[in-house]
């Protein structure tokens, strides 16, 4: 069940996490798992904005678990679609043996499949545009998907009230590991709708009869910088997820086929592009700001920007540090200037702590020959890192194209086609950085622009602190109408979506 996945961001990035639990136990309890199909309406607020599915069949010797998602957001008049399937196979002590998931979305095409040697290596491919990366990951333990973390808190005897379990989660995408803990904490039976009838006078599908299902909470929170907010799921004794929720408001919720589904297909898709096409002053755009028309930002940006950012929970947000500052429920973003924007330290940057900061990763080959030549060029002989940084926004900006474009963004890819969005843009710089030496990392959030806000990806490199850098409209440093919410890799911006609905920033 990639549900819990789903709730917590809302895309089809597929992470894995760590466990360890006794695999006899699990293997024998696992026996118990039983076949079937369930069906989830995912809603923001009161709207649905898509469903989902997960199906379990249990093999002789192995159980497959398929996952089918589409999520619908409407911006700028028209509706987003995120499309995507996925098929794991697991042994029967619920270990993951391979997966293969397949999405097609605004955001991006790409189908990835990753297989597991032993309990010792992954080997994870990434096929996108025609093009494709091959990783290999080593694992110092057995890995599972997320999606299975209720199974395994099922069938490994976690479900009881104030069971602690921590374990780290590795994101194959981006190679990023921290630790997420999970609390069992209370038991209650919730209310399921299983059965629906067709109304007539309403046009709708409407609950017909109820089950009651006993299920455990769980919150689940990922720790240090850039970690989620709490996810709260509630899980049956069989493993499965009831409802799911996040703290902005995201929900997931098991209910009959036709709720699901049915109401889903049959919603008045005109009126919800009707009330997008034309967002007033202040609104979150569900766009990104290069698909939303925006050309170019103005010569005189502004230095410094307050937003009041609503009660909207913000936990888990990567709100404050370096030039942002959170007060209550209002951001204060600073541009960087004078010695802020002086580095203490020549390229190649040498300090231990940042070191994982210039290592390549699964679409940032800052290791490939082409990036690190191209890097050379751009760079000349300069070692300041402040210079070197200002040359490659430049570079960034000047040669590639702003345009909206299929596919998930590939340092290499972008570097031979010279065309993107704001992702693109971003990772290509993020690679060509870490080639120099040049600590980088890939940030998310909003762009305020002519009253209104939009999605958008930039990037980050240390100087003496983290200092923004936009290389898709040539910034260095970024101005302050970027407001970062996200550190990480770019797998982490799909957590975005869950949050614009609900987002409601006023500027000071």
């Amino acid at each position: 069940m990639i549900l819990a996945a789903w709730a917590a961001s809302l895309g089809w990035l597929v992470k894995r996490e760590y466990f360890r639990p006794s695999g006899a136990r699990l293997a024998e309890a696992a026996l118990s798992v039983s076949p079937g199909a369930l069906f989830y309406r995912l809603s923001l607020g009161a709207q649905q904005l898509g469903y989902a599915s997960t199906t379990v069949d249990t093999l002789f010797d192995s159980i497959r678990v398929v996952d089918v998602l589409v999520l619908d957001v409407p911006a700028l008049g028209r509706l987003q679609r995120t499309a995507g399937r996925s098929v794991a196979i697991l042994d029967r002590a619920l270990r993951l043996r391979e997966v293969t998931a397949d999405v097609d979305g605004d955001g991006g095409r790409f189908s990835a499949r990753a297989a597991v040697t032993g309990d010792s290596v992954l080997h994870l491919v990434i096929r996108s545009g025609g093009d494709s990366q091959k990783s290999t990951v080593p694992l110092p333990q057995p890995i599972a998907l997320p999606s299975l973390l209720p199974l395994r808190l099922a069938f490994g005897g976690q479900l009881h009230p104030g069971r602690v379990v921590t374990m780290r989660v590795l994101d194959p995408f981006t190679l990023a590991e921290r630790d997420v803990t999970v609390r069992v904490s209370v038991e209650s039976t919730l209310v399921v709708a299983d059965s629906a009838d067709y109304d007539s006078t309403t046009m709708a599908w409407v609950p017909l009869r109820f089950d009651t299902v006993r299920a455990f909470r769980t919150d689940a929170a990922e720790a240090g910088p850039g970690g989620a907010g709490a996810l709260s799921t509630w899980i049956d004794a069989q493993g499965r997820i009831v409802r799911a929720a996040t703290p902005r408001g995201f929900t997931v919720e098991r209910t009959a086929f036709e709720l699901a589904y049915e109401n889903f297909r049959r919603r008045d898709t005109l009126r919800l592009m009707r009330a997008s096409a034309a967002p007033p002053a202040g609104a979150v755009v569900a766009s990104t700001a290069i698909a939303a028309g925006v050309a170019s930002l103005p010569a005189a940006t502004p230095g410094t920007l307050r937003v009041r950012l609503g009660d909207t929970a913000l936990a888990g947000l990567d709100l404050a540090g370096g030039r942002q500052r959170l007060a209550g429920d209002t951001l204060f973003v600073e541009r960087e200037a004078g010695s802020q924007l002086q580095a203490r330290h020549r390229l190649p940057d040498s300090h231990p702590s940042r070191r994982n900061l210039l290592r390549p990763e699964p679409l940032i080959e800052s290791g490939d020959l082409r990036i690190a030549a191209q890097a050379r060029l751009i760079a000349g002989r300069e070692r300041d890192p402040a210079r070197v940084a200002q040359s490659l926004a430049h570079w960034v900006a000047t040669e590639v194209r702003r345009e909206v474009t299929d596919g998930v963004p590939s340092a290499v890819q972008v570097l031979g086609r010279r065309r993107g969005d704001c992702n693109e843009h971003t990772t290509l710089y993020v690679a060509l950085a870490r080639a120099l030496g040049l600590p980088a990392r890939p940030v998310a959030g909003l762009l305020y622009r002519d009253g209104r806000f939009y999605y958008h990806a930039w990037v980050e490199v240390y100087l003496s602190d983290w200092v923004a850098v936009d290389p898709t409209f040539d910034q260095f440093p970024a101005d302050a109408a970027h407001l970062r919410f996200l550190i990480g890799g770019l797998a982490r911006s799909a957590e975005l979506v869950r949050l614009l609905g609900r987002l409601s920033p006023e500027v000071l």
